[in-house]
């Protein structure tokens, strides 16, 4: 089967850094939305959009830390939204369209990881909720402004993890298979990829391109669920419990890991390369067992596999882009 997933030349690598990535591009003028934008990678992430002259607006559960960690931050704005309410989005969404900005930059990078099982309101399992429904609904209510930017960018962090599991269309909510946290994070990391590859299918012509990525691992707040004996089976510690760094198998600075992210989100060779799921500042190729964990899934980039995601989440949310 043809595969968009084909390296290319790249100015970076596993080892760059945001400021590097981001040196020279200039964004005066533009509007962007970073889910999650105050803490971690997010927050790198709009740092450095504002420091290229974005204005930022981060949506935020928790305003009052939102607010307290980008006090120093310049152009930035937060506003209340939760990616788990559906009235939220839709009111941060009508919020943003009534304000008549054009949304240039969307990078949802929010997102719950191997969390104890949960449901939102309609009974759906809270991490495909949080990260695939929350900014499906988010991304289609934000659409005219997306559109009417003339050039827009929508950026779907995913992760490596979507390589424990794809989409199991026939229980994604858990409700006849035992619930298993691990299963669950990678299941929605798989629809965050098969998300981007749907999205950019109906908004290449409309002039939005979409992609998702890989990080890296990165010591945040998104292992708050996570045990000390957890984290330390990951190997990502060195003997004084400090975290190991070597780029080139993941073990990533915060830096390098906003690096990607926002290669995605301001490259200009990848104009007209949407639809694909990057890793290492690059678009990733198909993960085979003699490259060990590099690369991408082939369910994670399978367009069947995103079209039956779309139609699904079309169906629970009854929103879709036109």
């Amino acid at each position: 089967m043809p595969t968009l997933q084909n390296p290319i030349h790249s100015d970076f690598n596993a080892a760059s850094t945001a400021a590097e990535v981001m040196a020279g591009v200039d964004l005066t003028g533009k509007i962007a939305i970073v889910t999650g934008g105050y803490s971690g990678i997010g927050l790198v992430t709009t740092k450095c959009l504002t420091a290229a002259g974005a204005h930022v607006i981060v949506p935020a559960r928790d305003p009052v830390r939102a607010l307290a960690a980008l006090a120093e931050v310049k152009r930035v704005e937060v506003l209340e939204m939760d990616l788990m309410q559906p009235a939220s989005v839709e009111a941060f969404s009508r919020r943003m369209l009534n304000s008549g900005r054009p949304i240039s930059l969307l990078i949802n990078c929010a997102g719950v990881m191997a969390s104890p099982l949960t449901r939102d309101g309609d009974g759906h399992e809270s991490q495909f909720a949080t990260n695939h429904l929350g900014h499906y609904r988010l991304t289609c209510g934000l659409w005219p402004a997306l559109i009417a930017a003339g050039a827009a960018r929508v950026v779907s962090v995913s992760s490596r993890g979507h390589q424990i599991a794809g989409v199991d269309f026939d229980d994604i909510d858990f409700l006849r298979r035992p619930y298993d946290k691990w299963v669950a994070y990678g299941q929605s990391k798989t629809a965050n990829a098969l998300f981007a590859l749907a999205l950019d299918k109906r908004g290449r012509h409309r002039g939005v391109r979409a992609f998702s990525l890989h990080p890296g691992q990165v010591l945040t707040s998104l292992g708050r669920h996570l045990s000390s004996a957890e984290i330390a089976a990951f190997d990502v510690l060195d003997e004084h419990g400090r975290q190991r760094l070597n780029p080139e198998i993941g073990l990533k600075t915060l830096e390098q890991g906003a690096a990607t992210g926002l290669w995605c989100a301001t490259s200009a060779t990848l104009a007209t390369l949407g639809g694909v799921y990057c890793e290492d500042c690059n678009i990733a190729s198909i993960n085979e067992s003699e490259t060990g964990r590099k690369g991408v899934a082939r369910w994670a980039v399978d367009l069947e596999y995103a079209e039956r995601l779309w139609a699904a989440s079309e169906q629970w949310t009854e929103m879709t882009v036109s």
